[in-house]
């Protein structure tokens, strides 16, 4: 489920900018309200899963664009090559200059506006992924990734989001400190690390035409298929992801149970050390002696380091993601089965 590193660097090799036609980003202010994306853009992407992605395998590719005032326009995007570790003479950030520079000959949107991923029951919110859109969102400040959902879109209807990093988020992956008391000073939960940015997809009037006409081609019988109650797979394995997720939750709820409870034992090894300190201090006064001398006590204790609370809450994301792909699950089976009943009630 990684994302490709590689494809951060190339964010900021200077193909990736925010010039726009209008207002753009020249007057600082970067906030993208909308994602317009054209129709040959979904096709390329779907394309591209239909063609390398296999079961859980994930593909990933580049955006290009540019930005007109609050709205993002995607108007072309080209795929990561596979290749495996062995190929070690291949350049993935040379790759995508050189597909950026070949569209710019031929006249084509070569501004880099992003990256998208193909994504498994839902399982895109990894640190990989968060580590990437930093580095994107970090040299284009307009940057987005379009998370593409196959096993929804093969239900009958798109699945394709979009998301940023959340200013508060950004401020925290700079500074790279992710312990407990940096997120909570932060204010940072699950809830608030990623925003999704509405998506229009755009098509030209003739493509508009051809899909007036190839809906009045299609049959009605094949629409029927769009009633089938067969999702059990999918609910099953969506929640055998879930209880993964929490058994992970679990056990990193046991590892800082853990850590609090080895910084309260060392705070009552210290309150303890303090005490016999100042009894024999007092014994010492009353023989006449020096008290003894003042020690640091942090370097004779020193602190036990808080685990990195980053992965819980991206865990804490994943499950919310599963919980809403289960819930879309049952009302989606829910309408079918009295779209299949009036359907009946109709045909007796």
């Amino acid at each position: 489920m990684a994302s490709r590193k590689e494809g951060s660097s190339a964010a900021g090799s200077g193909f990736g900018a925010s010039k726009g036609k209008g207002k753009a980003a020249a007057t600082g202010d970067s906030a993208v309200k909308q994602v317009q994306i054209d129709g040959l853009v979904v096709l390329k992407i779907i394309k591209h899963y239909q063609e390398e992605g296999q079961g859980n395998e994930v593909v990933q590719g580049v955006l290009l664009g540019l930005v007109v005032d609050d709205r993002l326009e995607i108007t072309n995007c080209f795929p990561f090559p596979q290749h495996t570790e062995d190929d070690a003479d291949f350049d993935e950030v040379q790759y995508q200059m050189e597909m950026m520079r070949s569209l710019r000959h031929v006249n084509i949107d070569h501004l880099h506006v992003g990256w998208y991923q193909s994504t498994y029951y839902g399982s895109f919110v990894t640190r990989a992924l968060l580590d990437s859109q930093f580095s994107y969102q970090h040299a284009i400040e307009e940057s987005v990734v379009l998370i593409y959902d196959p096993i929804k879109t093969a239900q009958g209807s798109l699945s394709l989001k979009a998301y940023r990093l959340t200013p508060k988020l950004m401020e925290v992956c700079k500074e790279k400190d992710f312990s407990p008391e940096a997120l909570k000073k932060a204010n940072i939960c699950y809830e608030n690390m990623f925003e999704e940015v509405p998506i229009v997809i755009k098509n030209s009037y003739l493509i508009n035409v051809m899909l007036w006409e190839l809906e009045k081609k299609s049959a009605v019988a094949d629409r029927h298929e769009l009633l089938s109650l067969a999702s059990s797979n999918h609910l099953g394995k969506s929640l055998q992801l879930l209880m993964d997720r929490v058994d992970e939750m679990s056990q990193d709820i046991v590892k800082y149970n853990t850590y609090l409870r080895n910084v309260s034992k060392q705070q009552q090894q210290k309150h303890q050390y303090q005490q016999r300190r100042q009894q024999e201090n007092m014994q010492r006064q009353s023989r006449g002696e020096p008290p003894l001398p003042e020690e640091d006590i942090n370097k004779l204790f020193k602190p036990p380091q808080p685990p990195p609370r980053m992965e819980s809450l991206l865990i804490a994301g994943q499950i919310n993601t599963y919980c809403q792909n289960i819930k879309e699950f049952n009302a989606q089976n829910l309408g079918k089965l009295f779209m299949a009943q009036a359907l009946q009630d109709y045909n007796n």
